[in-house]
């Protein structure tokens, strides 16, 4: 008899440690100022990028309707992290741009994971943490940032 754990704890071990960091994360980021942000906030603003996006192209990076990117940018806005601009390049359009106030809980962000992966240093040990994001990477697509993840929740 197999003393493995079964096949399906695997995808379930994964989830959890991203929910542990993300939660820890953001109980920081609410510390800090920030106590409105979800966790596919750090999606959407990731997928709006430095150059901004239409409410169309951030339904096609995030791989939600138009509709769907439109409800995130406006709960965005209201709480400070968004705003829209028009395109210097074609005045019908509006761009949506990330505010001081949203650059400021990505940069948190990335401090607060920056912790977390040092407190598993510690806890791993260096050696066996990088061992892990080796092992982590050759068993998973090289591009780093999927950010339909939205949409492939979502998805039926």
């Amino acid at each position: 008899m197999s003393s493995d754990p079964p096949g399906f704890e695997l995808p379930l071990r994964l989830l959890l440690a991203f929910r542990t960091i993300v939660d820890d994360v953001h109980a920081e980021l609410a510390e800090q100022g920030h106590p409105h942000l979800k966790p596919l906030h750090g999606t959407v603003f990731q997928a709006i990028g430095p150059q901004g996006a239409t409410a169309v192209e951030l339904g096609r990076r995030l791989g939600v309707s138009k509709q769907a990117a439109g409800k995130m940018i406006d709960s965005l806005e209201r709480l400070g992290y968004l705003e829209r601009t028009r395109d210097p390049h074609d005045a019908r359009r509006k761009i949506v741009r990330l505010t001081g106030h949203g650059v400021d809980a990505l940069d948190r962000s990335a401090r607060g994971f920056e912790r977390v992966r040092n407190q598993w240093a510690e806890t791993l040990g260096m050696e066996r943490l990088r061992a892990l994001e080796r092992d982590l990477r050759a068993v998973t697509p090289a591009e780093l940032w999927r950010l339909d993840t939205p949409g492939w929740f979502g998805s039926s």
